[in-house]
C-alpha cells in the first residue's frame, strides 16, 4: 500500500510526544489544547494510518520514515510536513 501522508506541525508535535512516552495531559499542555483535543487528533492519525492504537501508530510512522532514527527525543522529519 502506498500513500502520501502530509502532517501538520501540530500532528508532528503530537507524534513526537507520543513517541517520547508523554501522557495526554502533558501533550495537551505543550500544544495548548484540551485533553479531548489531543485525543481527537490522535484518533484522526490512527484512522488515517489505519492502525488500532498508539504503539502501532509509532511503529507505523517509524516504518514510513516519518520519525528520524537514532535521535532522542524522537523528531518528525521536516520534509513530511505540509
Amino acid at each position: 500500500m502506498s500513500f502520501k501522508l502530509s502532517l501538520s506541525e501540530l500532528d508532528a508535535r503530537i507524534i513526537e510526544s507520543i513517541a517520547a512516552g508523554e501522557r495526554t495531559v502533558h501533550i495537551a499542555n505543550k500544544v495548548y489544547l484540551s485533553r479531548q483535543g489531543v485525543e481527537y487528533h490522535v484518533s484522526k492519525l490512527l484512522q488515517n494510518l489505519r492502525v488500532p492504537n498508539r504503539p502501532a501508530l509509532i511503529a507505523k510512522v517509524y516504518s514510513l520514515g516519518i520519525l528520524t532514527v537514532g535521535t532522542w527525543p524522537p523528531e518528525v522529519r521536516r520534509e513530511t510536513l505540509e
